[in-house]
C-alpha cells in the first residue's frame, strides 16, 4: 500500500487525540511495491491498542 496521508483522529466535542490513526493510500493489489494504473485509492485505519488495520475494499 502506498500511503498518501496519515493523521491522528481527534474527538469532535473534546478535540483530544483518539487511539487510532487514519489515512489514504493506494492498495498495491499485485504486490509489486508501486502504485500502478488501475490500483485504487483506499481509506484505512490503524488501531493503537487492538493491533488492527482496517481498510475499505476498493473492488
Amino acid at each position: 500500500m502506498k500511503i498518501d496521508k496519515l493523521s491522528t483522529a481527534l474527538g469532535t466535542s473534546d478535540n483530544l487525540p483518539r487511539a487510532y490513526r487514519y489515512g489514504y493510500g493506494v492498495l498495491d493489489q499485485n504486490l509489486n511495491g508501486q502504485a500502478d494504473a488501475g490500483e485504487k485509492r483506499v481509506y484505512f485505519e490503524i488501531g493503537e491498542y487492538t493491533h488492527y488495520v482496517f481498510f475499505e475494499n476498493p473492488n
